[in-house]
Order: structure tokens, then C-alpha cells, then sequence
């Protein structure tokens, strides 16, 4: 304070020293505002950069935060790093960048390896080829290593699993999992949801189907794939484990598109059921070795709570309304079918018709 009131007394040197101090405050007001002011230059809500396994280099990193607009001075980022000592912390991992984010929380980010988890949502999936595809753009390790990882029986013997039947533990489900899980922790985050799933209720409901949760999960599997009807895939259950009891086969029409492998089929013909395939229920007696595809939990709890019903036989209503008619005896359905058979004819009749004069025009 003395010093200040004796500066008031002369003027002239206060108003140098007050020039003085702006001049020396100003850079570091500067070099304050580019170091902890809003340091992003792209316009979206966020950006996330990837590091990679070896690929820890700060000039390269440096290089990515320009190319993608992350940072808008690499001096300040540069010298702030270089106190951080992060060329020695740099973590390879999936990291999100906030758009307005300064030099400083961008640095201290990576210094204290602050990763953005990868959500993978888990939808239906028929193949394992379709899951490894989906799984390898989402995590750094490639199709080809989850693939390599669910072929291995080594890999999946832990879990009590083979490569036919793993995707029993596949649950449609949204999962946070870190972008360098390798494809076994990534795979132990899905397994973890299927012990959670099967608890002591659900199992006890299964045994008393007589099944066990791998069997509900292949048999949920085909009613997946027979109707999106919620009201009834519990009926549609209670056909197939009538057949199932019965010692009679499935011969269930998605189980065939499988075996084929051709998914777009929206009719199945004679020519297709002798396909020779362990999937294929018109020629083999039981449940398929693995499932057809990931069912939802919906349809899980359907099979669980399959309805109690005398019925043998379904088939597609002749209105396509998606639905279905559902018969006890053979010579009903065979009605039934007949109906919907003539449906689909008249269809493809009007289809062709259609085809032809357009053509004409």
C-alpha cells in the first residue's frame, strides 16, 4: 500500500509503471487464455481421437489434434504436455474431446488417461460373421481377431461354450466396454449379462419346460425369426415344444433359410428342405446345435412362459398380416395352408401382372 500511495504522489512514474505491468500481464493473459480458454475448432458437439497399440508418438498425436481440429494451438499444447511429461503417460485408448475444451483439460485428459467407452449396442445378429464384422469396427482389435478368438475352442471353453453354440451368450443389450478390450474381455462383458440373465428363476422356469438355458436360447431363437407378433410367440413356442415332446421334427422354415445361409428367402419351396444341414429341422429330429439368431429378451421370456396349448402346426395367415393361424391336427392345418398357399399364389399372380404392364408402358 506505501508503495502505491507513494506512486500517487508522482504522477508521471505511476503512469509508466501501470504501462509497465499491462505490457508484462498482457502475454501472460494471452498465453492464460489459449492455455485454459476454448481451445477447439470444429463445430460439432464432440470428436474422439484414437490411439492405437505402438502408436503413442507425441509429434503424431500432436498432428492428429490439428488434423481433426482439436486444438487450435500446438505451441500451447506442445509446451503444456511438456510440463505434464506426457510423451511418458500417453495411454493408447478412445478419447473424447468436448467441443470449447482448453489445451489444459485436453492435456490432462490423456495424462490421466481419461477414456470415452465404446457403447455397444447389441442388436439381432443371424451370423457370427455379421457379430465379428459389427464387433471389429467398433473396437481396435479387428474382425479377424474376434474371429480368431470364437473359432478357438481354448477360448471359449472357460465359459463352458464351443463355436457352434457361443452366441448363447450373445443378449441384445447396450454395453459399455473400453475400444482396446481385446476380443476375450470384450466377450467376458457379454458373458457376464447372460450369468445375470440366467438367475435361479429363469433356470428353474427352463427346467421345468425341460430345457436347459442353452436349448431356450436356440428354441427363442426360431420363434425370433417366426413372427415380431409379441401376443404370439408364446403360442408359437408352445407348437414347437409339442413337436419337441412328441419326438416329431420342427420343421421350422427360418431354421432352413439358415442352414442355406440365404436370408432373403420369402418363401420355402420343396427344393430347399433337403438341404443337408444339422440346422435343417425338416431332416434332422430336435433342436438345432447352435441358435439362428440373437433373440430378444421379449422373446426369451415368451419361451419361458411358452403357453400351454394342444397345437402341432402353424402357418402364416392368408391376410400377410404377419400373423398366425394355428391348428392341433394335421388335416386342419393342412386347410389352413392350402388358404395361405393360394394367398401367396394370387399375390404373385398380381405382382407379374403389374410387372408385365409396366413393361408394356
Amino acid at each position: 500500500f506505501s508503495f502505491i500511495l507513494r506512486l500517487n504522489r508522482f504522477p508521471m512514474q505511476r503512469s509508466r509503471i501501470y504501462i509497465l505491468l499491462i505490457l508484462l500481464l498482457l502475454p501472460l493473459a494471452i498465453l492464460g487464455w489459449w492455455a485454459f480458454g476454448p481451445g477447439t475448432r470444429f463445430d460439432s458437439k464432440s470428436k474422439y481421437l484414437y490411439l492405437r497399440n505402438g502408436n503413442q508418438d507425441m509429434e503424431q498425436l500432436v498432428q492428429q489434434l490439428i488434423d481433426s481440429q482439436c486444438i487450435s494451438s500446438p505451441r500451447i499444447f506442445g509446451m503444456l504436455a511438456g510440463q505434464a511429461k506426457l510423451a511418458d503417460k500417453l495411454k493408447p485408448g478412445r478419447y473424447e474431446i468436448k467441443r470449447g475444451a482448453s489445451a489444459f483439460e485436453i492435456v490432462r485428459m490423456f495424462k490421466n488417461n481419461v477414456q470415452a467407452p465404446v457403447k455397444l449396442v447389441i442388436t439381432k445378429f443371424r451370423t457370427r460373421r455379421q457379430l465379428t464384422a459389427f464387433l471389429g469396427k467398433r473396437f481396435e482389435a479387428d474382425s479377424a481377431a474376434f474371429a480368431q478368438f470364437l473359432d478357438n475352442a481354448d477360448s471359449l471353453r472357460p465359459y463352458g461354450l464351443d463355436s457352434t453354440d457361443f452366441m448363447t451368450a450373445v443378449f441384445p443389450d447396450t454395453y459399455e466396454v473400453s475400444w482396446g478390450a481385446s476380443p476375450s474381455a470384450v466377450f467376458r462383458k457379454l458373458f457376464s449379462e447372460q450369468k445375470r440373465f440366467w438367475n435361479e428363476e429363469r433356470t428353474a422356469r427352463a427346467k421345468a419346460l425341460g430345457l436347459d438355458p442353452k436349448s431356450v436360447y436356440i428354441l427363442a431363437s426360431i420363434v425370433e425369426e417366426e413372427t415380431n407378433a409379441r401376443s404370439e410367440k408364446d403360442t408359437i413356442s408352445s407348437v414347437y415344444l409339442n413337436r419337441l415332446r412328441k419326438g416329431m421334427r420342427l420343421q421350422a422354415d427360418p431354421t432352413v433359410k439358415f442352414a442355406l445361409q440365404d436370408f432373403s428367402l420369402k418363401r420355402i419351396y420343396e427344393k430347399h428342405l433337403f438341404v443337408n444341414s444339422p440346422y435343417n429341422t425338416y431332416q434332422v429330429k430336435g433342436l438345432p446345435p447352435g441358435p439362428i439368431c440373437t433373440p430378444s429378451r421379449e422373446t426369451l421370456e415368451a419361451v419361458l412362459n411358452t403357453a400351454v396349448t394342444d397345437y402341432l402346426y402353424f402357418v402364416a395367415k392368408s391376410d400377410f398380416s404377419g400373423r398366425h393361424v394355428f391348428s392341433a391336427t394335421y388335416e386342419e392345418h393342412l386347410v389352413k395352408a392350402k388358404a395361405f398357399q393360394a394367398a401367396q399364389d394370387e399375390q404373385q399372380r398380381i405382382k407379374k401382372a403389374a410387372a408385365a404392364e409396366s413393361a408394356a408402358q
